[in-house]
């Protein structure tokens, strides 16, 4: 193979790729807009974002998923509105930061089990989409917790009932029905990526 077809494959398969993560990053922005605050605390929020950073590493895989969704959380940082509420290094003081880096964890953490996972199953895809979004949890509870209770002085301290029942318990069930809708659209468009994919090799 000459080195022109050679670096034609190599751009290709860039080219791809970066359409994908592309693709993901415009969701990310998308599903931070379509949002229900509950009335249940301050803040407490259901969007799509779960649905979109599921996927995106169930069907990227770790690398590619981690890096969409990450893009996402860096143009928000930069100060472009594509949170939920806006955007500015300022939002990475709210408590409830914690949990926009659990959907950089979730699209992961769902990529990095899919690929261990080695079977192409749907129960593959819903139980790496499932602790996928666990994950998303855990970062957005500790992230809450030592924001509230240790950095910053004007913050009303939560306790750890209050933190489990409003911010876990009240919407787990929701993301986990979103992270289970995200798998299974995952699994059946997964040949659809992977062929396209192909196409550029």
């Amino acid at each position: 193979m000459s080195n022109t077809n050679a670096k034609q494959i190599h751009t290709g398969m860039r080219a791809i790729d970066l359409a994908y993560c592309g693709m993901f990053v415009a969701l990310m922005v998308i599903g931070a807009k379509i949002n229900i605050v509950l009335p249940i605390g301050t803040g407490v929020t259901v969007s799509l974002q779960i649905l979109f950073a599921v996927m995106a590493g169930l069907l990227l895989g770790a690398r590619d998923g981690f890096i969409s969704v990450f893009i996402y959380l860096l143009i928000g940082l930069l100060g472009l509105p594509v949170y939920a509420h806006g955007g500015g290094l300022w939002y990475a003081l709210k408590p409830t930061y914690g949990f926009i880096i659990g959907f950089v964890s979730a699209a992961f953490l769902a990529g990095l089990l899919r690929g261990l996972l080695k079977k192409r199953t749907l129960a593959a895809f819903l139980i790496a989409g499932e602790i996928g979004m666990l994950s998303y949890y855990l970062w957005g509870l500790l992230y809450f917790y030592l924001m509230s209770d240790f950095f910053l002085p004007n913050a009303q301290p939560i306790g750890f009932k209050e933190l489990m029942t409003v911010w876990f318990l009240s919407t787990v069930w929701i993301d986990a029905i979103i992270a289970g809708l995200a798998s299974v659209i995952a699994y059946r468009l997964y040949p659809v990526v992977e062929r396209l994919r192909e196409n550029f090799r």
